[in-house]
């Protein structure tokens, strides 16, 4: 158990929690403020967003030993907001509610945004609240609620100085106020909506720990020659455009940086960040070692990739993969067990297919998309999720029935 002090709706509590309690448990369970509720509990749906040292957070995601000495405040704190009236008195006349579970979060990021932004067109409120959803009204009294308190030019004061960020942001706007610790041992660090400064590499393969990374085995292999296939595996710009939402943005030596954009259902995060490459031409061995941040969601990526080529009797080369890899934070729970393994397959046979076409001279896929034109390509995990889903459901259908 951990002690814990935090002011909560303006109010000192002191408690004993265990460290692994999340925001909204503690909330919920010890303080019965039930007005934040849980629905996803993997930080994608908004229900549970809350104010969090001037900062909205998703509680389903932040431990509460994390907030130890933080000011929060859940949606029964709003109830003298005058803002937060505006709101409240909106969504009922223009009809933005109707089960009302999504609506405390959904409130609560749309004040936020008006205090952030003030009027803005109906294409920026949506991308800036689409880190809350709702299954019931679709959205469109949503918007022109938001749109009537905006038009209104509520007197909303000044933004509090933000303390620390400790909750994952939702939404795709939403600015990181404060520092960000690097994944590894790394020295940038990302300050608001910008990119990490990338001056100076700061990854090594010393500082890389194996520490906590899930390994999987793959392996494929293209009808080219294996010295063929060895020098086109020299070309990492060329290479990362086999694979979708991958792209290559700097290099120097054997450091590399770059990006990975992935589809998630509503959501696009793009994590951004560096790698080493080490090549051992006598073994045609090859291990790429990095980390990543997703600025949106405050995920951290960190893996390597070790490969090795082989060269088969008919000709062919056979491309043995060892993948590790370990993901924190909003989208951790995508790399969980089988379905992991699952997408890993699915993408390793995307891979393969791109690449066979790409030494074969047929441009990326077969699609006739070179490099360039692959980079604004997103990777639809989501997709990928679903077919993954749906084979498993066929599955066990047939164990069910005995069908073959």
């Amino acid at each position: 158990m951990r002690n814990l002090t935090l002011t909560v709706n303006g109010q000192m509590v002191t408690a004993k929690v265990e460290p692994r309690t999340h925001l909204a448990d503690f909330l919920r369970d010890h303080l019965r403020l039930t007005g934040t509720h849980i629905g996803c509990e993997h930080g994608i749906c908004g229900a549970c967003t809350v104010d969090i040292n001037g900062e909205i957070g998703r509680a389903c995601i932040t431990y509460a030993v994390q907030c130890d000495g933080a000011e929060i405040t859940t949606i029964e704190g709003f109830d003298d907001d005058p803002l937060m009236a505006r709101l409240r008195a909106a969504f009922k006349r223009d009809h933005a509610l109707q089960c009302g579970y999504c609506t405390p979060g959904m409130i609560i990021a749309a004040r936020d945004l008006i205090r952030r932004k003030g009027q803005v067109d109906e294409g920026i409120i949506r991308e800036e609240m689409s880190g809350n959803l709702c299954r019931c009204t679709g959205y469109i009294g949503i918007v022109a609620a938001i749109q009537r308190v905006m038009a209104q030019s509520p007197e909303i004061g000044p933004l509090p100085d933000s303390k620390s960020m400790l909750g994952p942001a939702p939404g795709p706007n939403t600015p990181l106020t404060a520092q960000v610790e690097p994944v590894d041992s790394g020295e940038t660090a990302v300050k608001g909506r910008g990119e990490a400064p990338r001056s100076k590499p700061s990854l090594s393969f010393e500082d890389f720990s194996e520490e906590g990374l899930i390994t999987l085995d793959q392996s494929f292999t293209v009808n080219h020659p294996v010295a063929e296939v060895w020098a086109f595996f020299g070309d990492i710009q060329t290479v990362a455009s086999c694979l979708p939402g991958a792209r290559v943005t700097g290099s120097e030596g054997d450091w590399i940086e770059g990006e990975m954009r992935v589809k998630l259902g509503p959501i696009t995060p793009s994590f951004a960040g560096e790698g080493r490459i080490s090549r051992d031409e006598r073994r045609r061995h090859t291990r790429i070692v990095g980390h990543a941040k997703d600025s949106r969601s405050a995920s951290r990526a960190r893996g390597r990739i070790d490969y090795i080529l082989k060269e088969l009797d008919d000709g062919g080369t056979r491309v043995e993969i060892e993948i590790g890899y370990a993901l924190a934070g909003a989208l951790a729970q995508f790399s969980r067990g089988a379905i992991a393994a699952d997408l890993v397959n699915r993408l390793t046979a995307t891979f393969a297919r791109n690449l066979e076409a790409a030494i074969g001279g047929n441009g990326a896929g077969g699609s006739g998309h070179g490099p360039q034109e692959r980079h604004a390509e997103v990777l639809d995990a989501g997709g990928l999720i679903g077919r993954v889903l749906w084979a498993r459901v066929q599955a066990l259908f047939r164990k069910l029935f005995g069908r073959g």
